[in-house]
């Protein structure tokens, strides 16, 4: 994979500065390193760790180290990186005191949800307390778990975008809400061991993404619809195209998370994501524009007037009034960015085959 925009390290360490003289000199566990959201993470850290010389390390905690360093040489290679090998639910401890803990490591796959709920849950409820275990030891101060939307169940469709304090949940005999309950069960963990062990205890509920690193051949439905027009096809909706979503760049959800972490209140929840609320259809029709050679919509069903579209989009009120939060990437900007950058991903690819003959 190639380092990510430095367009984009330098827009979130110039609205992050002022937070990272809490890491200075320190160092953080993290796990999911190698994730989407673990890759802008430490690429961002690592982009502050060197200009602004803080002399931070983070460890980072993987299954597969080859695996790691084959996917991310830049960051495996960095002096500040240090690979710790383990599973999230049984890893044994690293030596040493650390000040911060970012727990990011889920398998977010909707079909491990549908297939092996039992296997999410279990991953993500006991790697959490695994996390925690390790946090009540090491001298942690500030722990950010980086939990979902999924944790407030269906969205009710006269509700235009869920509040941190809504009091839904996922429906508990759905085998499809492990992930949902799974987050739950996390986020009352990190606040229990907040409390008993003294760190600060935070909580990112992330909703929907793009940006590089972003998976073109998973569940979402936005990295499906650029891999279909990158590819000159069509962008195909097996629904109606209805549902209305929102989507954060990639870079705002860093600048987002370091805030979390470095400025909020221990106990506190925060939706993260954008409020834009954008239909399935009109995504997929701006993807279809995005692209160098714009592509067809093929939609395969008739929206029923009388059904109100399905929505998943959060209110971000809380992280504005009490951290001063924005976004500040548009859509199609972040649309044209993803595609920019994984359209490099294919040519340093063919800049690497052996040539015939």
């Amino acid at each position: 994979m190639s380092k990510l925009p430095q367009a984009d390290l330098e827009h979130i360490l110039e609205r992050t500065r002022d937070l990272w003289e809490g890491l200075r000199g320190e160092r953080l566990f993290l796990t999911g390193g190698t994730g989407f959201f673990g890759c802008w993470l430490l690429e961002s850290l690592l982009w502050a760790n060197d200009r602004l010389k803080l002399g931070s390390q983070v460890v980072v905690l993987t299954r597969d180290a080859e695996r790691f360093a084959r996917k991310a040489p830049h960051i495996a290679a960095h002096a500040a990186v240090r690979l710790h090998l383990g599973d999230v639910r049984v890893f044994a401890c690293p030596p040493g005191r650390f000040s911060h803990i970012v727990h990011a490591a889920t398998d977010a796959s909707a079909k491990l949800n549908e297939q092996s709920p039992g296997i999410m849950f279990d991953t993500i409820v006991a790697g959490t307390r695994r996390v925690l275990d390790f946090a009540a030891t090491c001298g942690v101060r500030k722990l950010l778990l980086a939990s979902s939307g999924a944790i407030y169940g269906k969205q009710p469709p006269d509700i235009s975008r869920l509040p941190e304090d809504f009091s839904g949940a996922p429906d508990p005999l759905a085998l499809h809400s492990a992930y949902g309950e799974g987050k739950r069960v996390a986020e009352m963990l990190c606040a229990q061991y907040g409390r008993q062990f003294g760190f600060d205890a935070l909580i990112a509920r992330c909703f929907a993404f793009v940006g590089p690193h972003l998976p073109l051949d998973e569940h979402f439905a936005v990295g499906n619809f650029m891999r279909d027009a990158m590819a000159g096809r069509p962008i195909s909706i097996h629904g109606d195209g209805t549902p209305l979503r929102s989507y954060m760049y990639a870079a705002d959800l860093a600048i987002w998370l370091w805030t979390i972490l470095f400025k909020a209140p221990s106990g506190r929840a925060y939706n993260v994501g954008s409020d834009h609320a954008v239909s399935i259809l009109d995504t997929a029709h701006a993807v279809a524009e995005a692209v160098a050679n714009p592509v067809a919509v093929r939609v395969a069903k008739t929206p029923d007037p009388a059904q109100k579209p399905a929505r998943y989009v959060p209110s971000i009120d809380r992280a504005r009034g009490e951290l001063g939060l924005e976004l500040t990437i548009p859509f199609a900007v972040a649309l044209r960015r993803t595609i920019a950058w994984h359209h490099q991903q294919f040519a340093n690819v063919e800049t690497t085959l052996p040539r015939a003959g």
